[in-house]
């Protein structure tokens, strides 16, 4: 008999005004959006099932934190159903864009539909505990085929796995961006090797983008995340033009929940520099995401 997905861990209600000001246009460059399972409901098959964290919540934050923009990845939760993402897009007033989760049962016609609504890449995972591994046949197939969309590959790696992937990713012929520091972790478990093979490839390959985020998830310590800031310094100075930030809202599989005013202003401990701050927080995302 197949056991249930397991309840993940909801996020903070009680979210912290940040002491850092963050600049017009800030955009959070990866967030989901969960349910309502009533309206969005959860993929059969799924690795974990979440509390429901609805656009009105997703807005609430994003109030509170002095976010104006956002970019909505569709998480494996919700699995090849990408409406949770193309709805809140469509009710956004220019404000939203987004990541789709997409396999080759999709024809191009459809691809078109996602993205005339506001997607702008898609996303592959090849994180274990969150199922299977993408083929990589298939992957270069729909690779080949978003490419005239102008869409981009966001990829989830656990940090071990990335020195075995970088081949592949300086091969692509469209742009990738890489979530949450490549997986790296800070503290006694810090992958050396995997972290230096990062930072090589985003210093040297123009087409890879790096998101700065998730040091809930890297951090040995918790908050205030002081352990992950070294690793954070060393991104943001191997290309300064193509990092982002995000908050990851609500936070999907953390053993720690995090609260999101914490993850504004560690970025005060990352860069003083205005420029860059500017950069990770308005200008890159503009240019990547193609905002208006």
């Amino acid at each position: 008999m197949t056991q249930p997905a397991p309840t993940i861990l909801p996020p903070d209600p009680h979210t912290r005004r940040p002491a850092l000001a963050l600049p017009p246009r800030t955009c959070d460059s990866h967030c989901h959006i969960f349910g309502p399972h009533a309206l969005y409901p959860y993929a059969e098959g799924r690795s974990y099932t979440p509390h429901d964290a609805p656009l009105p919540a997703f807005r609430a934050l994003h109030e509170v934190l002095g976010v104006d923009r956002a970019v909505i990845v569709n998480a494996t939760c919700h699995g090849r159903d990408n409406r949770v993402v193309t709805d809140a897009i469509a009710a956004s007033g220019g404000r939203y864009l987004g990541i789709a989760n997409v396999d080759e049962s999709f024809t191009d016609g459809e691809l078109e539909d996602l993205a005339a609504k506001g997607i702008r890449g898609c996303r592959f995972t090849f994180v274990r505990r969150l199922g299977a591994a993408p083929d990589l046949a298939a992957f270069h197939r729909i690779v080949q085929r978003i490419k005239p969309l102008g869409w981009h590959v966001d990829l989830y790696f656990e940090a071990q796995d990335v020195p075995d992937f970088v081949g592949l990713l300086r091969g692509l012929p469209i742009p990738y961006v890489i979530d949450h520091m490549g997986g790296v972790r800070a503290g006694p478990s810090h992958d050396a090797a995997a972290f230096e093979a990062l930072v090589d490839l985003l210093a040297s390959d123009e087409k890879c983008w790096m998101k700065v985020t998730g040091p809930e998830r890297i951090s040995a310590a918790g908050a205030p995340f002081e352990d992950v800031v070294p690793y954070a310094r060393r991104l943001l100075a191997a290309a300064p033009d193509r990092v982002l930030w995000g908050t990851d809202w609500p936070h999907p599989n953390v053993t720690r929940m995090p609260n999101d005013g914490d993850l504004v202003d560690v970025v005060a401990r990352y860069t003083d520099d205005a420029a860059l701050r500017q950069a990770l927080f308005v200008d890159n995302p503009a240019r990547l995401y193609r905002f208006a």
